[in-house]
Order: structure tokens, then sequence, then C-alpha cells
């Protein structure tokens, strides 16, 4: 029964590798089992099929580079075009006030933040596979773009005002001579977007689209939140009218904060009275349009409401020449030509520019997921990083900055009726007019308003602070990810704050899976069902069996603590239990040799002592064992390693030494055939024993029928001793 019982967990006959002799030429066997062949043969076979190239498949290549061929011909004008034009002008009239502000975020002039999102909106338009994706400036990408570029402007010798403080390098300074700080930024900023948008690129190509599930829901949250706090400090000094340097590096929000209260005195009042004014008109606005956005086809634009009529106000009363009030400025129209990234800058920029793409990239591949899933539809994944990453380095060569899908947009786009990519078009030919026309009439706006505009489109990410105490009743090992990340986003720098969450949430994970939930299991009466004993109650006690489930895969790393959980669960340590069964058989020994050579003369008071006395004593020093079976409940299991193999090897034998019997139950396949292979059905005695079962029901029907069967074989034992026994005392006397 044994031997049937094992083909179950043996390789199936059709997934053996067949044994092919070499009875052909090389040719012959190479087209007859690939799998014979060399590494080096099986490499050059693969790249000579990528690269040889015919029409059909440069054309199904040409397809899956750009999505748009094929939904573009199926587009229902009738259905689509209504919802796609509405979206379309509600997000580019939202994008325009956004694109302005976020550029001082980046350190750059208001031009570049308008360019940056009309050529991403038509990039991702041929190339991106989600409908509802709005890509476009993201605070925490204008952030970090900004940090780099500040950074690189201070090595450059600028000031804060844009003036050169020192000339180490002649020929820098020259080159500064000809391109001022703006100049120089926007140098920065494009290097930066190239090199980020080529490796989104790389990794698109190489599909590593899969390093975003590596950043949890809670990291990127935490970081988001993080990176606002450092947002909304940068941005107060716009707020008070204030001149004050921009703090970078570890400790920025903290400087940057001690630098608002020394300069308290300086305050613009004139910028101050009008962001007071701004933000109690434009918070309950936000929250209306939030709060009833279900019965609101179309929100209220409070963002380009406010920037018209505080321009207007502020041209006509002229509050830059009678209140030295900040202001945009000049915004030239039109485009300018292209040109290539400083490539002197690229070795600077080279380590920026990394978190920035796996921030750009993990964004827009994890908005597209939740509207794909939220509307029925797949996306791309690896596709979706070719798009952005596209959307950074094509723009890079137009005065741009790095872009990614921004969830404020995202989300309106999709509360507004937007169907297809068409709405990024209708975007960007907004987005247009205003680049051609409209751009020089924001020349009176405040940088007080853009500031403003900046802080309260990041309420979403400031509200997740209110949501941590629900978030801890439902996961505290979530919650203090998101709170590490946000400290160390805020407190030390964004990259670096990236990086201490990515490693904090895999210490998390490596340390659940060192010491997951280990617990004995009991039945739940009438069914086949086990369940935690400590979990749930008026469970059914097998009597004579443990069983235990070990919550996580078993290797190298939690091998001690399985065994330790095991032993205190179960109350019995085996090798602690045979050391104390050998100590009692040597106490046994040495109390029959004393009571052997003291009662020579009398045997049958010598077999008394010798028989029962011993066994008292001895009974004294070994607690009795009160199960004949221990069962694994391997459910959690996904693999086992050798270390753990070795362990469950060393149970088996450990727990057989003292009449315990070890079982197995609920291995995946995997683990069954990792066990096969490494010989765990082979007893001491070469005997292939029936170990693994389909279920504890199973393991634990089979345990009771083979403990009755043994009980029946020792009752017939006794039985036929205790006859042999009552025969010799009767022929004795």
């Amino acid at each position: 029964m044994a031997q049937d019982s094992m083909e179950s967990y043996l390789p199936d006959k059709s997934e053996r590798a067949p044994s092919i002799p070499f009875t052909g030429s090389y040719v012959e066997l190479k087209e007859q089992n690939k799998a014979l062949l060399s590494p080096r043969d099986l490499i050059f076979d693969k790249t000579k099929h990528c690269c040889t190239t015919t029409p059909k498949r440069l054309c199904i290549y040409i397809f899956h580079l750009f999505p748009v061929l094929q939904w573009l011909p199926k587009y229902n004008f009738k259905e689509y075009l209504l919802g796609d034009i509405v979206s379309g002008l509600i997000v580019g009239i939202v994008t325009i006030p956004q694109a302005i502000a976020y550029s001082l975020l980046a350190s750059q002039d208001p031009i570049y933040g308008l360019y940056s999102n009309f050529f991403c909106c038509i990039i991702y338009f041929f190339m991106g596979t989600s409908r509802h994706n709005c890509v476009g400036t993201f605070g925490v990408l204008c952030l970090m773009i900004g940090e780099s570029v500040n950074k690189q402007l201070r090595a450059a010798g600028f000031s804060e005002e844009g003036e050169i403080v020192f000339s180490e390098n002649t020929s820098l300074a020259a080159n500064m001579t000809v391109c001022g700080r703006s100049c120089y930024a926007i140098k920065v900023a494009t290097a930066l977007t190239f090199i980020a948008g080529l490796y989104q690129i790389i990794m698109g190509i190489l599909r590593l689209g899969f390093i975003s599930m590596y950043l949890s829901e809670p990291l990127l949250s935490g970081f988001v939140a993080g990176s606002s706090l450092t947002i909304v400090t940068s941005q107060m000094k716009y707020l008070l009218g204030l001149s004050i340097p921009r703090r970078d590096g570890a400790g920025s929000l903290v400087m940057t904060w001690i630098d608002i209260f020394a300069n308290l005195g300086r305050t613009n009042i004139c910028d101050l009275v009008t962001s007071m004014a701004t933000l109690a008109v434009m918070i309950p606005v936000k929250e209306i349009n939030e709060r009833y956005k279900s019965k609101m086809k179309i929100p209220f634009p409070i963002e380009l409401f406010i920037i018209i009529v505080t321009t207007l106000v502020s041209h006509y009363f002229d509050f830059k020449s009678n209140y030295n009030s900040s202001i945009c400025g000049t915004i030239p129209t039109g485009f300018k030509a292209p040109t290539a990234p400083d490539w002197s800058l690229i070795p600077k920029l080279a380590t920026d520019a990394i978190p920035i793409a796996i921030i750009g990239f993990t964004m827009t591949v994890s908005l597209a997921e939740l509207f794909a899933k939220k509307h029925g539809y797949t996306v791309r994944i690896n596709q979706e990083v070719i798009a952005v990453g596209m959307c950074n380095f094509i723009p890079s060569f137009f005065y741009s900055f790095a872009t990614c899908a921004a969830l404020a947009k995202t989300l309106l786009k999709e509360s507004t009726g937007a169907n297809t990519q068409v709405n990024g078009v209708i975007t960007s030919i907004l987005l247009l007019l205003v680049l051609l026309a409209i751009a020089p009439l924001f020349y009176s706006l405040q940088n007080c308003i853009l500031g403003v505009i900046t802080i309260v489109s990041l309420g979403g990410p400031i509200k997740k602070f209110a949501d941590t105490p629900k978030m801890w009743q439902v996961n505290k090992i979530d919650t203090i990810v998101w709170w590490v990340t946000m400290l160390a986003s805020s407190l030390i720098s964004t990259e670096i704050g990236l990086l201490v969450g990515v490693c904090f949430s895999m210490l998390c994970v490596i340390v659940q899976t060192q010491r997951p939930r280990a617990t004995l299991l009991g039945k739940v009466s009438g069914t086949e069902i086990y369940e935690d004993q400590f979990t749930y109650k008026e469970l059914q006690i097998i009597p004579n069996i443990q069983i235990y489930r070990f919550g996580s895969s078993l290797y190298y790393a939690n091998k001690d603590y399985f065994k330790s959980t095991l032993f205190s669960k179960t109350s019995l340590n085996p090798t602690m239990m045979l050391a104390l069964q050998r100590k009692a058989k040597k106490m046994r020994n040495k109390e029959v040799l004393h009571e052997e050579t003291k009662f020579t003369s009398l045997s049958k008071f010598r077999f008394i002592k010798a028989t029962s006395k011993p066994h008292k004593s001895a009974e004294t020093c070994v607690p009795p064992i009160n199960i004949h079976t221990l069962i694994i409940d391997c459910g959690a299991m996904q693999f086992i390693d050798t270390v753990g193999l070795g362990v469950l090897k060393e149970l088996r034998i450990d727990y057989s030494e003292i009449g315990v019997h070890v079982y197995l139950a609920n291995c995946n396949p995997l683990v069954r055939r990792l066990l096969h292979n490494g010989g765990y059905f082979i007893n001491n005695s070469g005997v292939v024993e029936q170990l693994v079962f389909h279920s504890v029901h199973d393991a634990v029907r089979f345990s009771e029928r083979k403990f009755r069967r043994k009980l029946k074989m020792n009752q017939i034992e006794n039985d036929a001793i205790s006859t042999d026994q009552c025969q010799g005392i009767s022929e004795e006397y």
C-alpha cells in the first residue's frame, strides 16, 4: 500500500525528461530535442530568432509599440467622443495652473511646465495602454527634480538670486555668463529627464515592470505623504513673500522652518493677505467638489478661476510695484528649437535619475492597473513603462522635465467621463492654445497664488495622516512601514526616504517569514476542517495526535524558530526525551545489577525486585509521552529549501526514536517534488513509507487506523506472552 500511495507524489511520466540517444547529425538532434543543446547554442538560436524580421513580425511589433493603432480604428465616436472632449477640456483647465505652479517646485520657469504637459499627453496617446491615466507634472517628481537642480546650481556657483558667486573655473564662469541661472536650471532638468526616461525605456525592454510590486501601497503612500510635507514647507516662503534660500538634503524640512520663523518679521503683507484669501476660497470649493462629485458632472474649476481673478487684481493694482509682490513675469509664447541634453551633466545626474525613474513608472503602472481593474480592461505593464519612458525621453529634447501619471488628474479625468486617451489630445490642444497666445497674460500672476494651488492640490496625501488610526487596526506592520517611510522622506530627503522605505518594508517581510504564526489545530465538529485552537472555540481535540501548522515557508532563516515553536506547542522535545530515556535505562541497568548481586539466593524475590522497583524509579525520571502521531500542516509553505528539508528529516528520525510518527499534510506539488528528490520518504531501512497526505483529515484517519492495528497486534502479543508465562510458572511449581 505504501508503494502505491507514493505514485501520486512522483513526477508524472509525461513530465520526465525523455532519454534521446544521439543517433543522427547535430542538426537532427537539435531539431529533435532542443533541451539537449548547450547554453551557448540556445542563446545563439534565441538571438537569431529575435533578430530575424519578417513583414508580419515587424507589423506585430509596431502594433505592440503603438497601441493606438489597435484601438483607434475601433473608436466609437457616438459613444466616446463627447465624454472625451468634456474630460479633456476640464483636465486641461486644471492642468494649466498646476503646470505653472509645479514649475516653481522644480526650480524652473513657468513655460517649461506647460511644455512638459503638452508633449507627454501626445506621446502617451500613441503609446499608453491605459484609457484613464493622465500623464503630466507630478508634485513629488517636481520636488525631486528641484532638489537635484538646486544642487547642481550651487555646484556651478549660482546664488539664490541667479548670480555667480565664485569662479574657480574660468571656462565654467565664461559659460555661465552666456547661460544664466534659468538657462542652466533647464539644462540640468532636461539632462535629468533624459536619463530617467532612458532608464525607464531600458526597464520596459528588459521586462522589469515587476519591480513596481516591491513598492507596496503603504510604502508609496507614506513616501508621497512625506514628500508632500516637504512640498508644503518649500511653498511657505511664497505664501509669506519671504526671500529665503531653498534647503536641500538631510534635515531640509526642519532647517526651512527655522529660516521661516527667523524671517517672519520680513513677511510681505500683500502676499500673506492674498494667500489667506485664496485659501479661504479654494479649500471649501475643493471640499464641495469632492463631496458632491457623484452629482456634479463637471467640477468647478476653482484653480483657473482663482488665477484669472488674482491676475487681474494684481495687474490693475500693480502689486509688483506698490507692494513688492513676487510675480511670474514674462512667459514667452511659441516653442524653442529642440536641443540635445548637456552631455557633460549626464555623469553628475545618473544617480539622481534612478529614484525619479522608479517613482515615475511605479505611479504610472499602479494607476493604470487600478483603473483597468475598475473598468474591466487590461493593461500591459512593460508597455506602460516604455510609454512613460518615452514621455520623458523625447520631451527632454524640447525643454521639458520629468512627468508621470498623477493621481489627482487621473481621478478627475475618470470622474468627468473619459473613455480613451483621445481626451489627452484635447488637453494638448488646450495647452497649445495657451502656449501660442494666452501665456503672456499670466505676467502679473503672483507666485503666492501658485504656492497656494500647489498646497491645496496635496490635500489627498495630507489627509492620509487622519487614516493612520484605522490603518493601525487593520494592519500594524503596514502602518509602521507608512510612518517610517513618511518620516524618512520628510526629515532626511526624498531619495533616501524611498530607499529607507524599501529596505524597511523588505525587512518587515523577512521578519514576518522568520517568525510567522505557529499553532496547534483542532477539528471542527462534524466536518473535515481543522482550525487554530487558540482562535476558535469548541474544537474537537484528536486524542494522542498533535496537529501543528507553520504559517510560512520553511527555509534556513526560520528553521530554529520552526523547531522551537514545534517543541513548545506540543510540549515534546524528542532530543530531550530520548536523553531522559537513555538516562533512565542506565539507572534501570544499575539497579538491576545491584539487586542481582544482593539477592543471589532468592530467585523469585530477585525477579520481583528486578522488574518492579527499577521500573518505578525510572518512570519518575521520564515524563509520559501522550501522543503517538505528529501531523505538520504544510499548507502555508510555498517552498522548502535544502536546510528546511534537512530539518524535516531530522525531526522524523528524532520522533521515531521515541515512538512518535511524523506525517506531512497539504504539501503543494513543488514541496512534494523536493521531498521526493531529497529522499524524505525513505526510512533508515531503505523502505519507502507513506509520510505525506493531501489533507490533514487524511493524515488523521490514517494515523488512527494504524494506531488501532498496532493496539490490536500488541494485545495479541500480550495474550500470547501471558499464556507462556502461566505455563512456565505452573511447570516450575
